[in-house]
């Protein structure tokens, strides 16, 4: 691809330097301010009369492994779903959930775990940094392919920090219960991410729609992030839930409402597809709803129905949202959400903390015994009614929606300053612009070579893939057969007598 010379060395420049300039700065905050915490510490852990066995970190260390595979290979492989997005999919998760969890150990350690003026981390700590990068990689899926990795740097700084402060609003000040995050990861990164989007509003877009869409293998390899995400939803929220009863109980909601909103997808998606027939995009995204709408009820009792209910609801929402909504959001309201994060993230998380109100208000003594102190600790105390929760889960609600659209917007601002490298309009959800790919297609320096001719071709012998021109196909190549007499590598010139060219097919 041709670039201007001084764009391409500031481009070169930008990403290395800040990648330094903020691995220095968290080194130095590190160095300042985190230490171990007591489980963590070999002189303060021995003090203590206690079993090894006792340590937190045999207890949370398997959830935080599950979570962990969550953010770096069911983000990043959901995401690369783009024909020719791959590498960038993958690679800016890998990018952006490593200084994420840095940053965020730092931010959520000044408002969660600061003491004696330290920050104090263990096995908790990295849960939570897990889940905050949950949020910056769900706000990304809303922009993907329309940015480049310095803006998503500077995106995931500001992001974390309103992250890490709506966080302590909702579980600090209002005392809001949200353990699988519905409010505070979900519908906090998704509508970060669709104000940014609305922001950054590519009105010629449409030069690179031809990039836009995925291909058989790009559909298949974006399935593995949703199995691996379906898999391990239970330990997503869980994981911050209290040990006993309310882990338990967490897993088997999040397990059954998954179950339900598959179901339900698969149902939808016949339902509105052409012929019947299912449409993968339903599959891949929808599918995984039900874990969303549940990560704000799944520790209450909410019981096996109510989890089944739910996600059936979320699934049918979700993928009604990717048929139709997702379209007039584009249209009407000009927000360009790559991967429609507003149907998978945004409407059932909405949906997950009302239904967080419904269940709250409806808590009693009866329903929990003595285990209403672990959940609702303050209508145990008589602090709070149980309509005086559910209102206080209603305004935490509101306080995410005004935390994620003014710092979206607020990203969105930054991200447009015309000194940050940014992909053109005609280049968008294109690899080669920040990657070395090994075959040039769009140049047309290195055509691509099937070396053994296609089943039903053999007879036309090699059979060589070439950049199109001038108006580029839907996959951008164009297919050259050539007769049995040309060369076995043949190379972007057409190939000298007696070799002719059988014919050109655009795919």
């Amino acid at each position: 691809m041709a670039w201007s010379p001084r764009r391409s060395a500031g481009r070169r420049l930008q990403l290395p330097l800040l990648c330094l300039l903020l691995q220095g700065a968290t080194a130095i905050l590190f160095a300042v301010f985190v230490r171990y915490n007591r489980e963590t510490d070999a002189a303060l852990w021995h003090w203590g009369n206690h079993s090894d066995a006792d340590n937190e970190f045999y207890f949370r260390y398997p959830s935080f492994q599950d979570v962990h595979v969550m953010i770096f290979v069911g983000f990043g492989f959901l995401m690369v779903f783009l024909q020719r997005y791959g590498f960038s999919s993958v690679g800016f998760t890998f990018l952006l959930a490593a200084f994420a969890l840095q940053w965020s150990t730092l931010i959520q350690g000044f408002f969660h775990s600061f003491s004696g003026g330290y920050i104090l981390v263990g096995v908790e700590s990295m849960i939570n940094a897990d889940f905050c990068a949950g949020a910056v990689l769900i706000s990304f899926g809303a922009i993907l392919g329309k940015t480049g990795p310095v803006q998503l740097l500077l995106m995931a700084l500001l992001e974390v920090v309103l992250f890490g402060l709506n966080e302590f609003v909702l579980l600090s000040l209002l005392e809001v219960k949200d353990a699988g995050g519905s409010m505070t990861i979900h519908t906090f990164g998704a509508y970060f991410g669709l104000i940014l989007s609305r922001v950054l509003y590519r009105p010629q877009l449409e030069k690179s729609k031809h990039r836009q869409g995925s291909v058989y293998h790009s559909d298949l390899f974006a399935m593995i992030g949703t199995i691996f995400l379906w898999l391990f939803w239970p330990s997503f929220n869980s994981a911050p839930s209290a040990l006993g009863d309310g882990q338990h109980r967490t897993t088997l909601n999040t397990y059954y409402s998954l179950t339900a909103s598959t179901l339900s997808t698969f149902a939808l998606s016949a339902l509105v597809g052409g012929d019947g027939r299912l449409d993968m995009v339903h599959v891949q995204n929808a599918a995984l709803a039900g874990g969303v709408v549940v990560g704000t009820s799944a520790e209450m009792m909410l019981t096996p129905f109510g989890a089944l209910a739910a996600g059936f609801l979320a699934g049918a929402i979700s993928t009604l949202g990717y048929k139709f909504l997702t379209p007039i959001l584009e249209s009407k309201l000009k927000v360009q959400d790559t991967c429609g994060v507003h149907n998978l993230h945004g409407m059932p998380g909405v949906l997950g903390a009302l239904l967080g109100v419904l269940v709250a208000g409806l808590a009693t003594h009866e329903a929990y015994g003595d285990g209403l102190e672990s959940v609702f600790p303050l209508i145990a105390e008589g602090q709070r009614s149980a309509t005086s929760q559910a209102m206080h889960q209603l305004f935490g609600l509101f306080v995410t929606l005004t935390f994620a659209s003014v710092g979206g917007g607020l990203g969105g601002l930054l991200l447009r300053l015309p000194i940050l490298d940014s992909p053109p309009d005609a280049q968008c959800y294109e690899d080669q612009i920040y990657w070395e790919v090994r075959c040039r297609l769009p140049s047309g320096r290195c055509p691509l070579t099937l070396k053994h001719p296609l089943p039903c071709l053999a007879s036309s012998g090699p059979t060589c893939l070439f950049p199109s021109s001038p108006a580029p196909s839907p996959l951008g190549f164009t297919l050259k057969l050539w007769s049995p007499s040309s060369r076995a590598d043949p190379s972007p010139a057409p190939p000298s007598p007696p070799s002719r060219c059988l014919g050109n097919m655009s795919i």
